[in-house]
């Protein structure tokens, strides 16, 4: 992966501000990546039409992560207690 600038990996959500003052942008499930790398162009599905659409992402834009499916987020670990 990309060390730095916009990267991502298919199930990623896209999330675009809005153009004017108000508006609240808009975001979409990514479905389809152009470079192996997973930097732009993305294919997006957007949330507020279900449409996909071919993206590259302006400065506005940030890619929201998600772990991969079938791994779980680390939970702290309780320690032991005697009774």
């Amino acid at each position: 992966m990309p060390r730095a600038g916009l990267w991502a990996r298919v199930g990623d959500r896209l999330i675009v501000g809005g153009a004017t003052v108000g508006d609240e942008g808009r975001d979409g499930e990514i479905v389809g990546l152009h470079h192996p790398d997973g930097t732009p162009p993305f294919d997006v599905r957007w949330s507020d039409t279900g449409r996909v659409t071919l993206v590259f992402p302006g400065p506005d834009a940030r890619v929201q992560h998600f772990p991969p499916h079938g791994t779980r987020e680390p939970r702290p670990v309780k320690a032991a207690t005697r009774s």
